[in-house]
């Protein structure tokens, strides 16, 4: 189990001081289950996963995996640990070809370099020599990064937006690929708002504001957001009786 206990972050701004990020944070996210993390743009979402991974250093609490405090671990230590991260821009690396950097995210194994790219839909024939620099598009770019996640095969997988940059016709499929490859002795995390995304899940855990507002099981939890119930304006944009947002709800 991996369990956040009082989770805050909050970096010092040269003009504004303190910027709180994530307020209080309590999650315990349990083994062989698959998390979608949802909410809305600067809700801290990406900002939680990235203080899971260990990129960014909380200003209070502690993460526990096991019941070990990994609070400070740094990223590589705890990618060491079988932690993967799918970033929603993948870096870029000059110099680093797709074969390196899918032997590294394998350790070595003799796991060839094509099957992770076969399975994302990429010719290993055309990447495996290819640089991981700015002539791959960013749907190329997110592609390999999901790919490099399957060939390290972590204990906690993280995926960032996995459906940003990809086409229509490939998300299906990507997503499918994301579910199907999660393990009983896996903890997956997806940071996502497609719908798809929702109703493929085990559990919803909604951040707003930097909080988590709602946690719980995906048929309980996604048909309130579906649905508006829990939307904090709903009630102030019908108060005058006329709607003048195009409201999804």
């Amino acid at each position: 189990m991996l369990v956040l206990e009082n989770i805050s972050l909050a970096p010092e701004d040269s003009q504004n001081g303190k910027i709180e990020i994530l307020k209080d944070i309590n999650l315990q996210l349990r083994v062989g289950r698959m998390y979608a993390l949802t909410g809305p743009n600067g809700g801290g979402k990406s900002s939680l996963a990235r203080v899971i991974m260990g990129l960014y250093h909380p200003t209070s609490g502690r993460i526990l995996l096991e019941g070990e405090d990994i609070t400070g671990l740094s990223a590589t230590e705890r990618a060491h640990r079988g932690f993967g991260y799918a970033f929603q821009n993948p870096p870029k690396f000059k110099g680093l070809k797709v074969a390196d950097l899918l032997e590294i995210a394998s350790r070595n194994s003799p796991l060839p370099g094509c099957q992770p790219l076969r399975q994302i839909g990429l010719c290993p024939e055309d990447y495996l020599q290819r640089e991981l620099d700015g002539s791959l598009s960013g749907g190329e770019a997110k592609r390999i990064e999901i790919a490099t996640i399957l060939a390290q095969n972590p204990r906690i997988r993280i995926f960032d937006e996995p459906e940003a940059g990809i086409d229509l016709w490939s998300f299906g499929r990507l997503i499918k690929l994301i579910v199907d490859s999660h393990q009983p002795d896996r903890i997956s995390v997806i940071i996502s708002h497609q719908e798809k995304i929702m109703n493929l899940v085990d559990e919803i855990i909604l951040i707003t504001e930097g909080t988590v507002e709602l946690q719980g099981e995906r048929d309980h939890i996604w048909p309130q957001i579906k649905n508006g119930t829990i939307c904090p304006c709903l009630q102030s944009c019908f108060q005058d009786g006329e709607n003048h947002v195009d409201c999804p709800r």
